[in-house]
């Protein structure tokens, strides 16, 4: 599995279609740019309204397109363990090198049936998992000692952590680098990922290098490499839109923000809705702040 930065890509739409000239053109852009892996169909790609044959075209298509310069995991997890087995083997059987498994939505499992969730899935793919944490839209917060316990399965090789708790995730780092040290940490929160990098974490899943992939690389590199005053430096002056790109609901912000470069019409499929007009005052304000536009 990589270190540095993965892009959390977004899917361009095209009317009621998926926009797949522009969703080249992107993959191109990003690999371009420097980042380490490409996610397709997490949050940031609309994945809960992305139908059955558009899952299978997209991964098919995104892996075709990177030509294996880099990664390409695919988001893949549900609140089915079952339906979650299927989707990752898919993805896997499409080529994708890894997947990403969000913990069970709505559900709400205890922490056992989280590990017997993602054991379930880890021991019938045959491919790497990455674990995906973030409570604050699935209702379910999967604890240090839980994740040590999956890392403890052998394809189970990473976790995205936005927690937003740095707490929690320095635990998790003080536990896993004892137990099995090759296991990836991942923010999943831009504004933390200098912070987790630099507490010995691997590097970020980004929202934010979908408009700043070079410059998210770059903060991310430096720190991994020690020197930390130049990724401060580069957190610092990316800080407004890493902020702003979440002024709503992600993807939302960052939409608009990568329809602005070119690379996709502001087109989202409901239930969300394209930003507001005080959102993308705020989102404008910020790419001219850190130099995306004049």
């Amino acid at each position: 599995m990589f270190r540095g930065t993965g892009t959390a890509i977004v899917t361009p739409f095209k009317g009621t279609e998926v926009d797949f000239e522009n969703m080249e053109r992107f993959i191109n852009f990003q690999i371009g740019n420097g980042v380490n892996a490409l996610i397709v169909l997490g949050t940031t790609g609309e994945a809960p309204t992305i139908t059955t044959s558009e899952r299978a075209d997209i991964i098919s298509f995104a892996v075709k397109t990177a030509r294996k310069r880099v990664p390409i995991i695919v988001g893949t997890g549900s609140n089915s363990t079952n339906h979650t087995i299927e989707m990752s083997g898919q993805a896997l059987d499409l080529g994708a090198d890894g997947v990403l498994v969000v913990t069970p939505y709505y559900n709400k499992p205890t922490q056992e049936g989280l590990f017997q969730h993602y054991r379930a899935v880890a021991e019938n793919i045959k491919g790497p998992l990455i674990i995906y944490n973030v409570p604050g839209r699935t209702g379910s917060n999967i604890l240090p000692d839980t994740v040590v316990r999956c890392s403890e399965i052998d394809n189970i090789v990473a976790v995205k952590e936005a927690s937003g708790d740095m707490i929690q995730v320095d635990l998790l780092i003080r536990k896993i680098r004892k137990t099995r040290p090759d296991f990836r940490i991942f923010s999943g929160n831009d504004d933390q990922a200098f912070h987790l990098v630099c507490s010995g974490g691997d590097g970020v899943i980004s929202v934010l290098s979908n408009v700043m992939p070079a410059e998210t690389s770059a903060m991310i590199n430096a720190t991994l490499e020690g020197d930390i005053t130049r990724g401060r430096e580069l957190h610092m002056d990316l800080f407004p839109l890493m902020r702003d790109l979440f002024v709503e609901t992600n993807p939302i912000p960052v939409k608009y923000a990568v329809s602005r470069l070119g690379f996709c019409e502001n087109i989202l499929r409901l239930p969300l809705v394209p930003a507001s007009g005080t959102a993308m005052e705020k989102i404008e304000a910020a790419m001219t702040e850190c130099g995306v536009t004049k």
